[in-house]
C-alpha cells in the first residue's frame, strides 16, 4: 500500500538484528538489508567493528553470495560483535573501513568525562551500607544475546528502595577498551559472562582503575 521501494544496485545497508560469539566461526551477525545488495567479499563496517564478509547465509541455513532489500542473513567475517540495532555499511576498500573504524574509536576516547573515584564491588557495597552510594552503574558483556538479557534482566531485578542496579551499557562479545573507557566515566564496574576483557582492556582496566569481574555461572553474579 505504501509502495516501499528501495535501489538494489547500490552498496549495502541495513541493521544488524542480533549478534553472538561463535566459538567455531567467530563473530557471527544476523542482519536486515535495507538498502543496496550485500554481496560476500563486501567490506562492512558497523560501530567500531569491520571485516569482509567471507560467508552468508539464509534463514533456511543455505550458503548465499547476495542478499537484497528486506533479506535477512548471517554473515561470518568481521572482527569483532556488533551491538544489535547498530546500522551496518559497505565501504569500497580496508583502508576505509580502517579509518572510519579508528575515527569512531577515538571520538569514543575523546568524549570529555567527569573525574569520578575508582569504585570497585567492595566499595559499593561498603558505602551503601553508609548511606554514601545509592546507585550501582554496570556495563555488561556476554558471549551471546540471550544471555546477555537474561543476565541484565536479573541483575536490574535486584534493585531496592535503597540501591537501584543502572546497566548503563550491554553487548556481545569480548571486553574492550571502550568498555573499559565507559566504565571509567560513569564509575561503573564491568561484568563479563562467559567472556574476558583482551588485551586492550585489561591494559585500560589497570591503567583507569575499573573493577572488571568475570563469570562462568549466572546466580554467582547475581
Amino acid at each position: 500500500v505504501l509502495e516501499l521501494k528501495a535501489d538494489p544496485s547500490r552498496r549495502a545497508t541495513g541493521v544488524v538484528l542480533e549478534a553472538e560469539l561463535d566459538r567455531g566461526r567467530g563473530p557471527v551477525a544476523t542482519v536486515l538489508v535495507q538498502e543496496g545488495t550485500l554481496k560476500r567479499g563486501d567490506i562492512v563496517v558497523v560501530g567500531t567493528v569491520s571485516g569482509r564478509v567471507r560467508l552468508m547465509q539464509n534463514e533456511q541455513g543455505q550458503k548465499v553470495d547476495a542478499a537484497g532489500p528486506s533479506a535477512p542473513v548471517q554473515l561470518v567475517g568481521l572482527d569483532g560483535v556488533p551491538e544489535a540495532g547498530q546500522v551496518f555499511h559497505v565501504v569500497e576498500t580496508e583502508r576505509a573501513a580502517n579509518e572510519v573504524v579508528d575515527h569512531r574509536r577515538s571520538e569514543i576516547r575523546s568524549r570529555p568525562a567527569e573525574a569520578k573515584p575508582r569504585l570497585t564491588l567492595e566499595d559499593f557495597f561498603a558505602q551503601s551500607q553508609d548511606g554514601g552510594v545509592k546507585e550501582l552503574a554496570l556495563v555488561i558483556k556476554a558471549d551471546v544475546q540471550g544471555s546477555l538479557e537474561a543476565l541484565r534482566d536479573a541483575l536490574v531485578k535486584q534493585s531496592t528502595d535503597a540501591v537501584k542496579v543502572n546497566v548503563i551499557h550491554t553487548g556481545v562479545g569480548a571486553v574492550t577498551e571502550s568498555d573499559v573507557m565507559l566504565a571509567k566515566a560513569s564509575s561503573a564496574i564491568v561484568i563479563g559472562f562467559h567472556v574476558r576483557p583482551d588485551g586492550a582492556a585489561r591494559r585500560a582496566a589497570e591503567g583507569q582503575g575499573v573493577d572488571v569481574r568475570t563469570y562462568q555461572i549466572i546466580y554467582e553474579v547475581t
